[in-house]
């Protein structure tokens, strides 16, 4: 159960971008985190696209035009996550983003994109007003 967000500078994405990175970065973090395909689970994995009006690379405002550089957040539940499943995440994030670029060979390189997979702490996830558990995520995904 993802909450994902993608940074990227404003204007770097066109339409067909947009929809290319949206219609798979959610479903193959599912995929890494072991996540049933369901529609109780898709609608609890969001996707936020921010676009930024400054990015600065070294202290160095990106030029307009310059191939956009790409920071992926990924929350997860603490405790849901191994050494395999973070390696499948970064490895799934960063072909999404290759796939929808111009340049996909660039994202071997570390200078194009950064995933950071946050874990959320037990007890440090809400909804509707009350905590919600890793054990409340698991049945409401999988009763779904």
């Amino acid at each position: 159960m993802p909450f994902v967000e993608l940074f990227v500078p404003k204007g770097s994405l066109d339409q067909e971008r947009h929809e290319k990175i949206g219609g798979r970065l959610v479903s193959e973090v599912m995929i890494a985190e072991g996540a049933p395909d369901n529609e109780a689970a898709r609608s609890i994995s969001w996707l936020v696209v921010n676009e930024i009006d400054a990015w600065f690379v070294g202290g160095r405002q990106l030029p307009a035009g310059e191939k956009p550089k790409y920071v992926v957040r990924v929350g997860v539940p603490a405790g849901s996550m191994n050494d395999d499943k973070r390696r499948d995440i970064v490895r799934r994030v960063t072909r999404v983003l290759a796939d929808a670029d111009v340049d996909p060979g660039r994202f071997t390189q570390a200078t194009a994109a950064w995933v950071h997979i946050n874990e959320i702490p037990e007890g440090n996830w809400g909804a509707g007003g009350e905590i919600v558990r890793i054990e409340d995520i698991a049945a409401m995904v999988t009763s779904g």
